[in-house]
């Protein structure tokens, strides 16, 4: 008997130990270091945002924001970590389209973006760019398209990793258009950047802020906006709709989540923290200098958002015939 009394208590214990924060935790929240995990590698346009509001929530919240990168197989790695963390508020993934598009294309995950994590809230919406080394001469999608067809054997596009939402959209342009393009996957948007800045891949369908420096530097050219409405921060440059693609409305969202399980309180805390950061007047205008939408929402639009993109991913997936080993 006392053996037995022994295994339960050490249950017993277990359960108390895994079980989320307590009332008392909850009401003293936060009261130490909160880690943000970014899934991609320093440099990357999620990365960039989350350094950006991190610091103002740091001050709302009264204590440090620390940003933690863990970069790898298409930002799964990152979401992995941080869906195993105790679910008390202080583990936090930047996550994004991407991860929506990953559970699409990845059978094999061992979590789900749409079941796993408590949504807290929308940050901003980031338009997606066709842009190309400067060295191609296609000034526009048809003459791209052309050029691709003419030598169907010589273009690559690069992407953030294969299930990324740069490597979905690829797919999809390639569907609608016919566009001879070769997917060469890099570990992160940033070094896939570097691929289509030294011309080892020569089309990138990347996001408006990680592209826009190289843009202005003259070392990238945009040829169009994957989402209905132009980027603000280049004016310009017409939408796929305006470039004869119609219908093709694509972007990146990117916003927070904790692990499933984090009492409501702390997720209604850190929501009401961010959309505070999110429409300051400052935040915002830096958001847009860098063309990224500020977007603050609700723990349950971004939870219906993710619901919505699951489904909507994985019909597009199917229809492609995309698989991710």
């Amino acid at each position: 008997m006392q053996r037995v009394l022994s295994v339960l208590a050490i249950g017993v214990s277990s359960v108390f130990i895994a079980s989320p924060a307590t009332a008392a935790d909850t009401a003293n929240y936060p009261d130490r270091p909160i880690k943000i995990v970014v899934p991609f590698p320093p440099g990357g346009s999620t990365d960039v945002l989350i350094r950006l509001i991190g610091p103002r929530l740091s001050t709302r919240l009264g204590q440090t924001v620390v940003v933690e990168n863990k970069p790898g197989a298409s930002a799964t790695v990152g979401a992995d970590n941080v869906a195993r963390a105790s679910p008390d508020g202080y583990t936090l993934l930047a996550a994004s389209a991407h991860h929506t598009i990953a559970q699409a294309v990845i059978p094999t995950l061992n979590y789900r973006i749409d079941k796993s994590f408590a949504p807290i809230g929308t940050i901003a919406m980031v338009p997606n760019l066709v842009v190309v080394n400067s060295t191609l001469p296609a000034k526009n999608i048809a003459e791209l398209v052309t050029l691709t067809k003419a030598e169907p054997e010589r273009f690559n596009y690069g992407s953030a990793g294969p299930g990324s939402a740069h490597h979905l959209i690829g797919e999809m342009f390639k569907l609608r258009t016919g566009a001879q393009l070769t997917h060469v996957p890099y570990a992160g948007s940033a070094p896939a950047v570097t691929g289509l800045l030294s011309n080892q891949v020569q089309v990138m369908f990347d996001t408006v802020p990680s592209a826009l420096p190289h843009i202005r530097a003259g070392k990238t050219r945009a040829l169009a906006v994957t989402t209905a409405k132009r980027s603000s921060a280049l004016p310009d440059v017409p939408t796929l709709q305006e470039s004869g693609l119609d219908g093709f409305d694509v972007g990146t969202w990117m916003g927070l989540v904790a692990p499933a399980g984090t009492p409501t309180e702390i997720v209604q805390r850190l929501n009401q923290e961010l959309v505070a950061v999110v429409n300051d007047p400052d935040v915002q205008k830096q958001l847009l200098n860098q063309g990224i939408e500020p977007d603050a929402s609700t723990p349950e639009a971004l939870g219906q958002r993710i619901n919505n993109e699951v489904h909507q991913f994985a019909d597009l997936v199917k229809q492609a015939g995309l698989k991710v080993e």
